[in-house]
């Protein structure tokens, strides 16, 4: 009975570690799919929602804290082939968040764009706490969203 407790808890670590590196990964340059794994581990029941969240949110959150550092140290090198956006993409990025500044934040979960307006907060010297502030509403937002829909509260 200890071993099949002490099993169930290795998985969920292992699940929530998985999500975590999953969300991590998805904020940055890499491709990734964090709300397919969220969703997942909903529809498997083993772990709290609001858990699940927390766990990706952090993990998202946290790949944007990268990108922003990215951003800040790497902008003199944005044409070189292996900087993390796009050109094009920093450039719109850049564009939007001269328009409407640091609120343009909190489009930093789309799928498309998101990342890249992260980056361009570092280059464009977003101070810290006000991107994080912003960032953990977008991300935490739409997870919370996602676990709604899942569960078909709304």
């Amino acid at each position: 009975m200890a071993t099949r407790a002490l099993t169930g808890n290795v998985e969920d670590l292992f699940s929530l570690a998985g999500l975590f590196a999953v969300a991590f990964v998805a904020a940055t340059i890499l491709p990734a799919q964090s709300e397919a794994a969220l969703v997942g581990l909903l529809v498997l029941g083993k772990q709290s929602p609001v858990l699940l969240v927390v766990v990706a949110t952090i993990g998202n959150v946290l790949g944007s804290v990268v990108n922003w550092l990215l951003g800040g140290w790497i902008e003199n090198y944005r044409h070189r082939r292996w900087f993390p956006v796009s050109e094009q993409a920093l450039d719109r990025a850049t564009g939007w968040y001269r328009r409407w500044g640091r609120w343009s934040l909190l489009l930093s979960w789309a799928p498309v764009g998101g990342d890249a307006l992260t980056v361009a907060a570092g280059v464009l010297r977003e101070p810290f706490w006000s991107f994080l502030l912003l960032v953990i509403i977008a991300k935490a937002g739409r997870y919370i969203l996602l676990v709604l829909v899942t569960m078909e509260f709304l």
